[in-house]
């Protein structure tokens, strides 16, 4: 299953989020333009709350139209999508005044300059929204471009030197333990076979848990007693969906920087939680001492790719924490499983 946005460059308008986001913008718009107004003395209350009403009658009516049409719209080009969204703000602005014509609430000012003036105020702010939308559109699209060519690169980038090393464990392994030899050669295809998967391509936590067990059944045949590994995943709900590739590159940079360079290895633990709706991870690692850390001094671009692509998946209710734990070194994820169930 391949997770692609939607083509429309219009927000998710029946969010909750979105909505309050948009009411307090439009309240800040009925203050600015009160302001500008210059009312009299006393007045300024009056003047506001009526601008108010009115402005929040013209946004809640548009917040409600375009989340209505929003599968519609999304299958519509941006120009197009933006157009449409723009007329829609003249005709709502257009149908609220001759809504509030008809209830006597405009004042007794002319009809049809008061008109003009309230479609171009809309028209200019509507069109500066949009512009802003489809900006912040397109920065989100380069986002997203930039994480998935990160992860095609980071599956395309095994270090060499546990290639080298997987294939001396089965050349070994074929001499003493052909069925061992079997297993091994099985888990180092699996481990390529996700590395050349589509990065736009969503795992489960299932599979993630499998690729994680294979990774390290490899090592632990090349580590032998030196890489000890606990498991702590009580009762999570395997079939959540989830970014490919998260769990095993944690566990590559654990034992590269914290169980090879420890004279008597080291032990890594992976744990698991589900709670309101939300998956926590943890892998766990000892550390090795001072001088052996500095001579392992990698960069964390493992890390910053899993980072932003959970921002990419999941936005802000996913995030990654990472530092010391009780003398050993943690990386700690957390992201929504409601909603995300596989398609049965």
């Amino acid at each position: 299953m391949t997770d692609t946005p939607p083509r429309a460059f219009l927000p998710n308008f029946c969010a909750i989020r979105m909505l309050f986001g948009v009411v307090i913008s439009a309240e800040l718009l009925a203050v600015v333009l009160t302001l500008g107004a210059f009312p009299a003395p006393g007045q300024f209350w009056t003047e506001l709350s009526l601008r108010s009403l009115y402005i929040q009658w013209i946004t809640l009516s548009l917040v409600a139209i375009y989340c209505g049409l929003r599968v519609p719209l999304g299958r519509l080009s941006h120009s197009l999508a933006g157009i449409l969204a723009w007329l829609l703000v003249l005709l709502t602005t257009a149908g609220v005044f001759m809504a509030a014509e008809l209830l006597g609430l405009r004042g007794g000012r002319p009809l049809i300059p008061t008109l003009v003036q309230h479609l171009a105020i809309a028209g200019i702010v509507g069109a500066v929204l949009l512009r802003y939308l489809y900006e912040q559109h397109r920065e989100r699209q380069r986002e997203l471009a930039e994480s998935q060519a990160r992860l095609q690169a980071l599956q395309a980038r095994i270090r060499p030197h546990f290639l080298f090393n997987s294939m001396n464990t089965i050349a070994s392994l074929t001499r003493v333990d052909a069925d061992l030899a079997e297993q091994v050669v099985e888990d180092l295809s699996d481990l390529f076979r996700a590395t050349l998967s589509d990065a736009r391509t969503l795992s489960t936590l299932g599979r993630e848990i499998e690729l994680a067990e294979g990774y390290l059944r490899i090592e632990q045949q090349r580590l032998g007693e030196r890489l000890r590994v606990s498991w702590d995943l009580p009762d999570l709900p395997r079939e959540a969906k989830m970014p490919a590739l998260l769990l095993q590159p944690l566990l590559e940079n654990a034992v590269y920087h914290g169980i090879e360079p420890a004279t008597g290895g080291g032990e890594i633990g992976i744990s698991g939680r589900f709670r309101g709706g939300v998956l926590n991870l943890a892998v766990r690692n000892t550390l090795p001492a001072d001088d052996a850390r500095t001579r392992r001094s990698g960069n964390r671009m493992a890390q910053e790719n899993v980072r932003q692509r959970l921002d990419a998946a999941f936005g802000e209710r996913a995030g990654m924490v990472v530092g010391r734990v009780d003398d050993c070194y943690q990386v700690r994820l957390h992201f929504p499983v409601d909603s995300l169930k596989v398609d049965s």
